[in-house]
């Protein structure tokens, strides 16, 4: 019981970061090491801020502004 309810909230979290546009981190490590094992692999903090600027620009790279 315990292990399904642990396998929905993994799969709830995915989703709820997908409908916001931030890319699941699992799924990237596995793919940076499976098709580019001579890249180095970002930390989840360098993930999450490179996702945020690819989404929402801000520094003339395109995306987004707010303000």
């Amino acid at each position: 019981m315990f292990g399904q309810l642990g396998e929905a909230t993994k799969y709830l979290g995915q989703a709820a970061r997908m409908l916001i546009g931030i890319p699941d981190y699992d799924t990237y490590v596995q793919h940076v090491k499976t098709t580019h094992p001579d890249q180095p692999v970002m930390t989840y903090a360098e993930f999450f801020r490179e996702r945020q600027q690819a989404r929402y620009g801000g520094d003339g790279k395109g995306g987004m502004r707010c303000c």
